[in-house]
């Protein structure tokens, strides 16, 4: 992870490299239940550069796994993918497609469906918090200045405004 000084032979941790082992620690810490589910693990924070912050959720039974450890990985990772899922419709939008079907003037049949597609990159972990001892809750940031990046390559694909 640091950097070695090849003239003393010792390593150097970064601040970096220090937010990353704290990150995994608080992780690691959480999941083993050493950790007190209730407080939020704030891996950096969060400032109005940041551009959007989308939430995920996942709920641990839900997952699939043999043992509760494994569960709760699958649970962190779903409410990952939960919250890149928020960040895609924060900047692509969410594609709808309602039918309905009416007899005598009233609606016997009503379906709606929704989508939402697009690359999301840059994203960075905010939080990783379990919420009670049931669900987990991760929180993404996304910078401004990826999310114009973002929208100006999807703007330029032949395939925008389908």
């Amino acid at each position: 992870m640091g950097m070695h000084n090849l003239a003393s032979g010792h390593r150097r941790t970064g601040r970096i490299d220090r937010y990353a082992l704290l990150a995994g620690l608080m992780l690691v810490l959480t999941m083993s239940g050493c950790a007190t589910p209730q407080r939020s693990q704030t891996l950096y924070p969060v400032s109005e550069a940041d551009g959007l912050v989308a939430t995920g959720y996942a709920v641990i039974a839900s997952q699939r796994g043999e043992t509760a450890a494994q569960q709760r990985l699958m649970a962190i990772k779903a409410s990952k993918l939960d919250a890149y899922r928020s960040l895609a419709e924060q900047v692509y939008g969410q594609y709808v497609n309602a039918t309905g079907t009416m007899v005598d003037m009233s609606v016997t049949d009503d379906h709606l469906k929704s989508r939402v597609e697009g690359v999301i990159y840059g994203a960075r972990v905010v939080s990783i918090t379990p919420v009670g001892e049931e669900t987990y809750e991760t929180k993404l940031a996304l910078p401004q200045s990826t999310i114009d990046e973002l929208v100006r390559n999807y703007l330029q694909t032949p395939s925008a405004g389908r």
